[in-house]
C-alpha cells in the first residue's frame, strides 16, 4: 500500500525528470482526478493509502503527462473565464491569453445594438462563444469551424453550460456558412508561423490540432483571408476581434486599415504586456 504523500513525491519526479513544467502541481491534480476530489482535499489526507486500483490508475496518467500528454486532455477539462470547458484531441486548449478577447468583446458588446449576433470563428472547443453566450443572454453565437469533431466538443460544452439555443454550431471555411450579417465577429485563428512549429513544446507540436494552430509563412494567412472577407458579413456599426501573435501587432494592424479604412484600429495586449487582440471598430 502507499500513501497519498509517497505516491505525490514520486509522481512528482517522474514529471520532473522528464521536463514537465509543473512537476508537483500535475502530480496533484492527476491524483485529484482518481479519486474524484478537489485537489485541497487531496492534499489535507497526505496519510490516506491508495488502493491498487487507484494507484493502477494515477500511475498510468502519470506516465501519459511524463510522455507529454497535455494535462487537460488527460483530465478532459480545462478552465475558461471561470467555465470548465470539456476537451480532447480535436480541440485546441483553451489558453488564458484568450481571456483578454473575451473582455475586450464584452466591453465592446455595450456600445453595440442588441439583440447582438456575433461569429465566433474557429470556434474549437466552443471556449469564447459559451463564455459570451453566458456573459450576454440576449446575444445568438454562431460557432463557426472546418473541423466537424471540433463543432461536436463546441456543442457539447453549449450544452453543459445551458446555452445551447443560442450557439448555432455550422461547419465551413472561416465566414462561408454564416447565415446572416452579425454585429460581432471575434475569432482565435491559427497564427503561428510554419517556421515556429518545430520549436513549440511536445505538448503543443504532438498533441494538440496543427491546423488549429499553424497560419502559414508568417501565421496570418487566415487572419488575412477573414479580414478580406469580414465586410460583406459584418453589420454596422459592427467589430472584429481576434487573438494575434506577440509579434504581429503591426501586420495585423496595416491589414485591417487596408480593408477598413475608416474604422477604428488598435491592439490590445496580455496580461503579460504582450500584443494579443486586434480590435476593428466600423
Amino acid at each position: 500500500m502507499v500513501e497519498i504523500r509517497t505516491a505525490l513525491a514520486q509522481a512528482s519526479q517522474v514529471l520532473e525528470q522528464e521536463g514537465v513544467d509543473s512537476p508537483r502541481l500535475d502530480a496533484e491534480l492527476l491524483l485529484a482526478h482518481v479519486l474524484d476530489a478537489n485537489r485541497a482535499k487531496v492534499l489535507a489526507w497526505p496519510d490516506r493509502q491508495l488502493k491498487p486500483k487507484e494507484l493502477t490508475l494515477y500511475r498510468n496518467l502519470v506516465t501519459r503527462r511524463a510522455g507529454r500528454e497535455p494535462l487537460a486532455y488527460i483530465l478532459g477539462q480545462r478552465e475558461f473565464f471561470g467555465l470548465d470547458l470539456l476537451v480532447d484531441p480535436r480541440v485546441l486548449i483553451p489558453r488564458p491569453e484568450t481571456e483578454v478577447l473575451v473582455e475586450q468583446a464584452l466591453r465592446l458588446a455595450r456600445r453595440i445594438k442588441t439583440p447582438l449576433r456575433i461569429a465566433d470563428v474557429g470556434a474549437g472547443s466552443g471556449a469564447i462563444a459559451v463564455a459570451l453566450a453566458v456573459h450576454l443572454p440576449e446575444a445568438m453565437i454562431y460557432a463557426l469551424d472546418a473541423s466537424a469533431g471540433a463543432l461536436e466538443v463546441a456543442a457539447a460544452n453549449a450544452r453543459r453550460h445551458q446555452v445551447s439555443s443560442r450557439v448555432v454550431c455550422l461547419q465551413g471555411h472561416l465566414l462561408a456558412a454564416l447565415p446572416e450579417r452579425v454585429e460581432m465577429i471575434v475569432g482565435n485563428l491559427p497564427y503561428v508561423a510554419t517556421e515556429e512549429w518545430d520549436a513549440l513544446a511536445p505538448e503543443i507540436r504532438v498533441h494538440e490540432p496543427r491546423a488549429a494552430l499553424v497560419g502559414g509563412p508568417d501565421g496570418l494567412e487566415l487572419i488575412r483571408e477573414l479580414l478580406t472577407m469580414a465586410g460583406s458579413h459584418l453589420a454596422p456599426p459592427g467589430a472584429i476581434l481576434l487573438e494575434i501573435g506577440a509579434s504581429q501587432g503591426a501586420a495585423v494592424m496595416a491589414a485591417a486599415r487596408e480593408h477598413f479604412p475608416h474604422a477604428q484600429v488598435a491592439v490590445h495586449q496580455d496580461y503579460a504586456g504582450l500584443d494579443r487582440v486586434l480590435a476593428v471598430a466600423t
